[in-house]
């Protein structure tokens, strides 16, 4: 089928008054005028409906290490086809894909949801993941490709903003097998205004809840930003005192590295020791599991024994050098550890 051929109607819209259409699909809640797209750039009012332009126009297609996304918790070691098409739901001032996120043309051929899937199979993936733009603006395409790939036997990932109305949520997760939430700048309100063009994170949150409380797979993560509102120390402790609550003891958490991009080029990499920091932040508000990314320093990619501390998944750079688990369990003392095997 030509790509012109392929006009695929949204889900999660309603009508408005005027000839609007209401997208319900984030937390915008877009009212997008007859003729125009929301603020993903994918989702266009054409004749009174809303239509989601990006189903099956592929960006990128890659298979990489689910330790990249980062997934440390679930299946260690396995290899993902990792796929996006255009469009987010943000609009970061820092993003290391704008070149796809904020594009605002969708173009391209059209890969149906069964070549994906014979893809990942062919390129000796397990699992496929939505990444690299935001998943969410490509839901209705993900679902199909998230259904037919758990048909074939692989499971399903998503890398996601987390900016996510509930019906969506519910409706997204009996397909979706594990997914990273990405917060930025230890979730300050001021942060995500100035810097995301978001009004407030606080959705983000109930969408961690409800993915929990649906047995999807969650983690984590926090890049930390070295600007004053994205690198402040009490609301590191509040974000990971939620996720202890939210997750409890099995909870994995991702402190990430900012590194210069889009237009913060002026902004340094973040420090080295602020990350030690907020790690320390982490460990003393309960949260047993904490890593950090983007430094290179093993240690902090590495999953220790919660009964007698020794090292049983060894990390470095988006692999695995030793992975020593006995099923989930530590060799050496019988402990139990939340990772799905």
């Amino acid at each position: 089928m030509e790509p012109d051929q392929v006009r695929v109607e949204a889900s999660f819209w309603r009508k408005a008054e005027g000839g609007r259409v209401k997208c319900e699909l984030c937390p915008r809640f877009c009212s997008v005028p007859e003729g125009k797209i929301g603020f993903c750039g994918v989702r266009a009012n054409l004749g009174g409906k809303m239509y989601a332009l990006s189903y099956g126009r592929l960006t990128a297609a890659a298979v990489d290490p689910i330790e990249k996304k980062p997934l440390f918790h679930f299946h260690p070691g396995s290899r993902v086809l990792s796929i996006s098409t255009a469009g987010c739901t943000f609009a970061c001032q820092f993003c290391q894909n704008f070149e796809i996120s904020q594009r605002r043309k969708v173009d391209g051929g059209y890969t149906p949801p069964e070549d994906v899937v014979r893809m990942a199979l062919r390129l000796g993936a397990d699992g496929i993941t939505g990444t690299y733009n935001e998943p969410t603006t490509q839901i209705e395409y993900l679902l199909d490709v998230m259904k037919e790939a758990h048909r074939k036997g692989l499971f399903t990932t998503w890398v996601s903003d987390g900016y996510i109305t509930p019906e969506a949520v519910k409706e997204l997760a009996p397909h979706l097998d594990a997914i990273t939430v990405d917060f930025k700048g230890n979730g300050n309100e001021q942060f995500y205004r100035k810097y995301i063009y978001v009004p407030s994170p606080a959705p983000i949150f109930d969408a961690i809840r409800e993915l929990q409380a649906l047995k999807v797979h969650v983690e984590v993560t926090n890049l930390v930003v070295p600007v004053k509102e994205g690198s402040d120390e009490g609301d590191l402790r509040r974000m990971a005192e939620f996720v202890r609550d939210v997750q409890g003891e099995e909870a994995s958490f991702h402190l990430l590295a900012f590194h210069p991009d889009y237009k913060m080029l002026d902004v340094p990499p973040t420090p080295r020791e602020v990350l030690f920091r907020m790690y320390e932040v982490a460990r003393k508000a309960g949260i047993n599991y904490v890593y950090i990314g983007n430094i290179g320093d093993d240690r902090y990619e590495t999953t220790f024994c919660p009964g007698c501390s020794a090292p049983l998944v060894v990390r470095h750079i988006f692999g695995v050098k030793k992975n020593v688990l006995k099923g989930n369990k530590c060799p050496y003392c019988g402990a139990s550890v939340p990772i799905v095997i």
